[in-house]
């Protein structure tokens, strides 16, 4: 499995490119001159920050806390050049107690899950981009992405799908435009 390790990164954040509606998410690590962005889905984005927050506060202590994230902010846009190097299909969230750091990994596929599809795509490693991050810096990590995740179009009050500068067709209005 070729794999992509930051242990710590210089910088971890998730990040979008394009206007509301037609973004693309990336969480991007650099450690040095040595960039990785990897892209991922909003619903990605959102269930690992969510997830994060959840294991700091069930593990991390006053050093995971809202106050530590606050030094260690990060509002800066995704570094550029801003080119993927892969898809995330599988991400996966862990503590480790003995260093007390948040590993997040990010893998292109599941290497034991037999798929259908391009040979070529099956017949290479897959990929993989690990991140350790201090609890301070995962908890603003999660909080950024939190915050760029609601950036997005405002949900429907009727439906709760996303809203349209024209407006969309809101299954609860029986089909009418909204």
């Amino acid at each position: 499995m070729s794999l992509l390790e930051f242990d710590p990164p210089d910088r971890f954040v998730a990040g979008t490119v394009g206007p509301p509606g037609q973004r693309t998410f990336f969480l991007q690590a650099s450690e040095g001159r040595r960039i990785s962005s990897v892209s991922l889905e909003k619903e990605q984005v959102l269930v690992l920050a969510t997830r994060i927050n959840d294991l700091l506060d069930s593990y991390a202590g006053g050093s995971g806390a809202d106050h530590a994230a606050a030094e260690v902010v990060d509002n800066a846009p995704l570094d550029t050049p801003i080119e993927d190097d892969f898809r995330v299909n599988t991400l996966a969230l862990a503590w480790d107690e003995d260093r007390q750091v948040v590993i997040i990994e990010a893998l292109d596929r599941d290497p034991d899950e037999p798929e259908a599809g391009d040979p070529e795509v099956l017949a290479s490693e897959p990929r993989q981009v690990r991140v350790v991050l201090s609890p301070a810096r995962a908890r603003a990590f999660a909080r950024r992405a939190q915050s760029i995740v609601a950036a997005g179009r405002p949900p429907c009050p009727f439906c709760g799908g996303p809203l349209e500068t024209e407006g969309h067709i809101c299954p609860r209005a029986n089909g009418y435009k909204r």
